[in-house]
């Protein structure tokens, strides 16, 4: 095939890859409307991956969390970006090899995530396991002391050491809230939806076609090679700053990233694999 252009000879627009992992998302978001609706269960809880030593982690949900989308909008771009560079690249590589790739990028997007928030939360988390494993007036001042975050309310802090340095007693009560606020830190993230394997798809479409165009708001033309470029380094800068919007922009870029490190190891693997046996065929 020639990775210059999508050639639509012998091109299945919707391969069977594509078109299981459309219905399966689009069956999982309406039943977690119908299930929200009903009360019967929160599928977003169930299936949505959680910190990894969160109450609410469950082993299933770093595969769950894929099939998993906060709105229509979120649900359906993430969609149309599957079927629009995903066909593409299962036609070039074939179901297996498409399948493993989604799935490894995916799982592999949502626990470098967790890695970032890790490196964020840990000098709090510590902090505060240093004064549960020892609960008194001087460890909780040494939290409060050398505690700077965004985490904790420092204000509130400084009034509950106030009021443990006048009353002495309220130790049991101080240690409960610790807990609590320990419990509400790791339990606040949720995270949901396609974007790090799509976004991987991306990046597989960018290197299987890299002149192919592109159309952005399907009016300007840009090629592949550079929309991806463009987006990976648009990822890079909102998730170094930290934008506050809500989007996974690491989980993003972790999931171009183990995509292209996959590519590179597949076409090495192929490549030895024509010089080592003269019947090999690439599919």
């Amino acid at each position: 095939m020639n990775h210059d252009q999508v050639r639509m000879g012998g091109f299945n627009i919707l391969p069977a890859g594509v078109k299981n992992l459309l219905i399966i998302n689009g069956l999982l978001f309406l039943a977690t409307y119908v299930f929200q609706k009903t009360g019967l269960v929160d599928l977003e809880h169930w299936l949505g991956l959680h910190y990894f030593s969160s109450q609410l982690f469950k082993p299933w949900q770093p595969i769950t969390y894929m099939f998993m989308h906060a709105n229509f909008g979120h649900l359906f771009f993430n969609m149309f970006a599957l079927w629009m560079f995903g066909a593409a690249v299962e036609n070039a590589w074939g179901t297996k090899r498409f399948l493993l790739y989604y799935f490894i990028t995916g799982m592999s997007a949502g626990m470098i995530h967790y890695l970032v928030i890790f490196f964020q939360i840990h000098p709090t988390i510590a902090l505060m396991d240093q004064f549960l494993a020892d609960p008194s007036l001087d460890s909780f001042r040494t939290l409060v002391t050398q505690y700077h975050g965004k985490y904790l309310n420092t204000e509130a802090l400084q009034q509950t050491l106030a009021y443990l340095e006048q009353s002495p007693g309220i130790l049991n009560d101080v240690v409960y809230h610790v807990v609590s606020s320990k419990d509400a830190i790791l339990n606040q993230f949720n995270l949901v939806g396609a974007s790090g394997a799509v976004f991987a798809l991306l990046l597989a479409f960018g290197m299987l076609f890299p002149n192919a165009e592109i159309y952005i708001y399907f009016l300007f033309p840009i090629k592949a090679k550079w929309f991806v470029v463009i987006y990976g380094a648009l990822e890079l800068i909102y998730g170094v700053a930290g934008t506050g919007d809500g989007v996974a922009h690491f989980a993003h870029l972790s999931g171009m990233l183990v995509g292209l490190l996959l590519i590179l190891l597949w076409r090495r693997y192929d490549k030895n694999q024509r010089s080592n046996n003269i019947y090999y065929h690439e599919f």
